[in-house]
């Protein structure tokens, strides 16, 4: 059984009502539950449902269960069809609401279902150990759907991926993590991969959709192949370094990117919430007194800080300031990746800080340079 909180992945899911379909092709006997192991060993009880048995062929469903995870596949049915084929071997396809890959990139090959190498590992040894159960050397088809996988999939990443006309089958341990740091930064290096593997050499960065905006309306960017980081900017820069990107544009809300400034490369607010301590040090280096200091110390927000300093005056001089200890850190932090892994190259980082009231702050370039 699961544990409490935690969900089954798509390509367990996929893995377990091929083995039910397959077991019930052998067996000619409907089944009502059946069991899988997920990467850890831990095994698994899914109930069966939906079974059809028609013209030689089995199919048989398994319903999603993402546990606390807000996964928009929760409650889905994820059906498997299984039938013998004259060539030997196991394949495995999708069908109805499972997407098909269209950009280089990804962990799967252009024009083949988007079913992830663990879950196809899992679907084939699953439907392989029940051939083994009844003595069967044939060939097997299995064929892997998900009904109202295209409309789910508009809620997901999976056209900027190149994923169309459905859902993926994903999972690498067959369990569901309520929402995680890794699943977070593994999609943020997928989409990545993509550019990469589509020759871009640059990119722009955006922790969310507020700089996404603010790129495309204000300052003319073309976001249709902009990343979304979120608060992980430290490892979205060691990714795209080591990756070959030549050159960076970072465009962010003052209230995440000033913490660049202080070194801190996970912007959210449970890692480090610096932001008026790191403008209230800088005001003081560029010659401001305690009263203003106490000031600042008590805005809640960046922008009434950004107030504080526009009425005195010296609001560009503080954001300069703050902008070349961004630039420091940003360099670093590229440094640092290039010592760890022993890479070489260089890489251009334009940093843009924004407030939506007062528009750009600071804009500055920094490269690290092998």
């Amino acid at each position: 059984m699961k544990q409490p909180g935690t969900g089954i992945t798509t390509g367990l899911c996929a893995a377990a009502a091929a083995k039910a379909a397959a077991t019930t092709l052998f067996s000619t006997a409907r089944i009502s539950t059946v069991e899988v192991s997920a990467k850890n060993g831990r095994a698994i009880s899914l109930e069966v449902i939906d079974t059809v048995i028609e013209n030689g062929v089995v199919k048989c469903a398994v319903l999603k269960d993402a546990g606390d995870d807000p996964d928009v596949t929760s409650g889905m049915k994820i059906f498997a069809a299984v039938s013998k084929r004259d060539a030997v071997g196991i394949e495995v396809d999708g069908d109805e609401g499972v997407g098909r890959v269209t950009k280089p990139g990804l962990k799967v090959p252009v024009g083949k279902a988007a079913i992830n190498p663990v879950p196809m590992e899992m679907i084939k040894s699953a439907v392989s150990d029940v051939c083994g159960l009844y003595g069967y050397t044939g060939g097997i088809n299995v064929v892997v759907s998900i009904p109202g996988g295209e409309e789910v999939a508009e809620k997901t990443m999976n056209k900027r991926l190149g994923v169309i006309g459905g859902l993926s089958v994903l999972g690498t341990t067959g369990i569901v993590e309520p929402v995680s740091t890794r699943a977070i930064v593994e999609t943020i290096k997928a989409e990545i991969d993509v550019a990469v593997a589509t020759g871009k050499k640059a990119l722009l960065l955006t922790p969310g959709n507020y700089g996404q905006e603010f790129a495309k309306s204000a300052l003319g960017f073309d976001i249709n192949d902009a990343v979304k980081i979120s608060n992980f900017i430290g490892e979205a820069l060691d990714y795209v370094y080591l990756k070959g990107i030549k050159r960076i544009i970072l465009i962010g809300h003052a209230g995440k990117l000033v913490k660049l400034a202080g070194g801190i490369m996970n912007t959210h607010s449970s890692t480090a919430d610096c932001r008026t301590e790191i403008i209230t040090a800088h005001t003081a280096l560029c010659g401001a007194g305690a009263d203003v200091s106490k000031q600042l110390m008590e805005c809640v927000t960046t922008e009434a800080a950004i107030d504080i300093l526009k009425e005195l005056g010296i609001n560009e001089l503080v954001w300069e300031s703050i902008g070349r200890k961004i630039g420091f850190h940003l360099n670093e932090r590229v440094s640092a990746a290039r010592r760890r892994d022993r890479a070489s190259g260089n890489i251009m980082i334009e940093y843009i800080v924004f407030t939506q009231e007062h528009g750009v702050l600071v804009r500055g370039k920094v490269g690290a340079r092998s």
